[in-house]
């Protein structure tokens, strides 16, 4: 497992700075598809900080969701980069992005019914027999909802954690996001998740937008620090559930490294409040 301390999402723009300056930092994520690749610069820097910290290794394009069986040639892939890296913990989406032949570059959302968690508990079956590890699922950030749904969010993840005994990896961030688009309480949606089966946690920055309603409409689009709002709910998650192995997320906007290492830090922070220890 992760330690239980903050994280940060590796970006080339810092490979050199962390290879020089070895930061004091918990653990780092990768996004699994932008590994793809038998060589290059990319595996080069990765080697190399993997030797020294522990590794996230975080699916963005599985599509555990789609209609569709899972892509092998992408399984393949994904089982080569964990026997090369042996990352502590991999993760994926509850979203799909591909439908026939054709990808999309989001994460989209599900109707909540038994077809469609018969059909994700299938997939993710699949995933774990098939990479030979268990495997996190990520609450999503949602904009819309179907209609046809006959299920709570909280209560088709908890099923689909029941069923395969797949872990859970709970993003602050995208609960807060999808609660103020649908008007929920956050802290109440993240109480009906099944914490004790979480082992890593995500925080980022979203955008503010409005509806044609006027009402807000945030989107998680990591590319801003995180919001208070989600330092504080953040807060009442570590009461529940204890230190955890924290992720600060920034895909978007990259600032300088000391920046978000300033957030990584505040993190830890947090952790330590909880109950937790710099290792």
């Amino acid at each position: 497992m992760l330690p239980s301390r903050a994280g940060l999402g590796l970006k080339p723009e810092h490979f050199r700075n962390i290879l020089e300056s070895g930061p004091d930092i918990g653990f780092f994520e990768v996004h699994a598809e932008n590994y793809m690749v038998p060589g290059g610069p990319m595996h080069h820097y990765l080697g190399k900080i993997r030797e020294h910290y522990p590794l996230s290794l975080h699916g963005v394009g599985l599509s555990i969701g789609a209609d569709a069986p899972l892509d092998k040639t992408h399984l393949d892939a994904l089982a080569v980069l964990i026997d090369r890296y042996a990352p502590q913990v991999f993760s994926e989406h509850l979203a799909w992005s591909s439908h026939g032949d054709f990808f999309l570059n989001d994460l989209l959302p599900l109707p909540y019914t038994a077809t469609t968690l018969n059909r994700v508990c299938d997939h993710i079956d699949q995933v774990q027999t098939h990479l030979g590890c268990r495997m996190l699922l990520e609450n999503p950030a949602t904009y819309l909802e179907f209609s046809t749904s006959t299920l709570s969010e909280t209560d088709f993840i908890s099923e689909v954690i029941r069923r395969t005994g797949c872990g859970l990896l709970l993003d602050v961030n995208n609960a807060y996001v999808s609660c103020i688009n649908h008007h929920r309480e956050p802290g109440a949606y993240i109480r009906a998740l099944p914490l004790d089966r979480a082992e890593q946690i995500h925080l980022g920055g979203f955008a503010s937008q409005a509806d044609a309603n006027g009402d807000p409409l945030l989107i998680d689009s990591h590319s801003a620090p995180v919001a208070q709002d989600v330092w504080a709910l953040y807060t009442e998650v570590l009461e529940q559930m204890g230190p955890t192995a924290t992720l600060i997320e920034r895909d978007n906007d990259i600032p300088p490294f000391d920046v978000l290492l300033a957030e990584v830090n505040l993190a830890d922070s947090y952790l330590v409040e909880a109950g937790g220890q710099r290792e």
